[in-house]
């Protein structure tokens, strides 16, 4: 039997390699198409010989992504930024790049697309990036109406941005802020049922035009998670109230660092609840049972201990 073909664009990245993985082991024969495809060639020893295959694309140039999708099946979306440096905007990444994807792979023929967005996507939004990422939705399902949509809560994994970046934090600071005292609620999700949960899309043609929020099977405060956090690490860290205001000011001196930790935007952001909303399609209409935080974070935090993961306590 022929493989068929799926370009995951963006597919190099942390939900990417997950994501290629599940794939190449369905049959698949993966197009990873992204910025630097010399970059990407981690990812083809996931599949056999010419299974996984890395494609230079821009998003942005239209006829780069017309060749990317040409004989493809199905399409995934995995683009994002999480600041904006130069040319790279939220406008032209979320929502330009997204709807170029969405026109292209309709042209093709290509029967089926996953979009992935984010819990908090809105118009509404205080944050432009929660603003462009539900702009980029409806470019997508505008150009796609049988485009699927999920939005992931915080992903989480071994190679996270966010647990990793407060386990050293906890090793190598005093202290870890606690952003608007620490009330902000997260429904943190494993990145390997976001995995799961758009391939259930790709092969379910009635999750098209459908947006499902994934969240993971419990909800935290932002205080309860950096509590983890400093217990997995067992680093006696102190965990201290930062007032938004002040978060916001020093938010405005941080986003001209090459990788900002945080950026004005995001701390608009962190004022938000990044939880599934009640009623929302998710991972039980996608049969997919989500992983605790407990039964997977632990596991790579230690590596952040006194000693690496076989450092002894200090404390608890």
């Amino acid at each position: 039997m022929a493989r068929r073909d799926v370009v995951v664009f963006g597919g190099s990245g942390f939900i990417g390699r997950y994501l290629v993985r599940r794939l190449a082991d369905d049959g698949w024969r993966v197009i990873v198409a992204v910025r630097d495809a010399e970059r990407a060639h981690f990812l083809q020893p996931l599949g056999d010989v010419g299974q996984v295959a890395p494609v230079r694309t821009d998003i942005a140039r239209r006829e780069q992504v017309a060749a990317a999708v040409d004989g493809a099946e199905a399409v995934v979306n995995l683009v994002g930024v999480l600041y904006e440096r130069g040319r790279r905007t939220f406008r032209r990444i979320h929502v330009e790049g997204a709807g170029n994807i969405a026109e292209a792979a309709a042209r093709a023929g290509c029967g089926r697309m996953v979009q992935v967005s984010s819990i908090g996507a809105s118009p509404r939004s205080p944050s432009s990036y929660a603003r462009s990422k539900a702009a980029g939705e409806r470019a997508v399902l505008q150009a796609m109406p049988g485009a699927a949509v999920v939005r992931p809560s915080v992903v989480f994994g071994a190679e996270d941005g966010f647990f990793n970046l407060f386990g050293r934090m906890a090793a190598l600071s005093p202290a870890i802020p606690l952003f608007g005292g620490g009330a902000t609620r997260f429904q943190p999700v494993y990145v390997g049922d976001v995995a799961a949960a758009i391939v259930r899309c790709l092969a379910d043609p009635g999750t098209g035009g459908r947006v499902f929020e994934l969240g993971g099977p419990s909800i935290y405060s932002f205080r309860q998670l950096m509590e983890i956090v400093r217990r997995e690490t067992r680093r006696n860290v102190m965990l201290v109230p930062v007032p938004f205001l002040a978060a916001r000011v020093q938010a405005l001196a941080l986003q001209f660092l090459p990788r900002p930790p945080l950026t004005p935007d995001q701390v608009r952001l962190l004022r938000i609840d990044n939880v599934v909303d009640r009623g929302m399609p998710g991972f039980d209409d996608l049969g997919v049972v989500p992983t605790t935080v407990e039964a997977m974070v632990p596991r790579y935090l230690s590596r952040y201990r006194r000693g690496g993961a076989r450092g002894r306590p200090r404390f608890g």
